[in-house]
């Protein structure tokens, strides 16, 4: 009785021990800034490449662009003229340490709805 006993209190101290070890966290670290990328001369800085403008009047305004996400292409409803930096939004994840779900909806499409472009839903029969 008293080996089992023994064998049964090495075992449960062993299981709190794995239980300790796997749920401690490593100690984190103050959020790093990603390097900004390099603009070529002349042209204009953008407002911020990691939430491109998606303002519109008119339905022309808006476009399709790759806006990149932690994972890689991503299309989105952007304002025409927006300035999108794929390769910025993806230098901010691996500073963070994020990852991103893959995969993503094909936008034919865009529309200005209430001055902001947007996709129209899944499903909905585009003109």
């Amino acid at each position: 009785m008293c080996r089992r006993f023994r064998r049964l209190l090495s075992v449960a101290a062993a299981l709190a021990l794995l239980v300790l070890v796997a749920c401690a966290a490593p100690a984190t670290s103050a959020p790093v800034a990603a390097t900004p990328t390099p603009v070529q001369d002349g042209a204009p800085l953008p407002a911020n490449a990691l939430q491109p403008d998606r303002s519109c009047k008119v339905d022309a305004d808006c476009a399709v662009r790759n806006v990149g996400s932690c994972c890689g292409y991503q299309p989105a409803c952007v304002n025409a003229n927006a300035q999108v930096d794929p390769q910025a939004l993806q230098a901010d994840c691996a500073a963070r340490g994020m990852a991103g779900v893959c995969g993503f909806v094909e936008i034919q499409s865009c529309a200005c709805v209430n001055a902001r472009c947007e996709a129209p839903p899944a499903g909905a029969v585009t003109h």
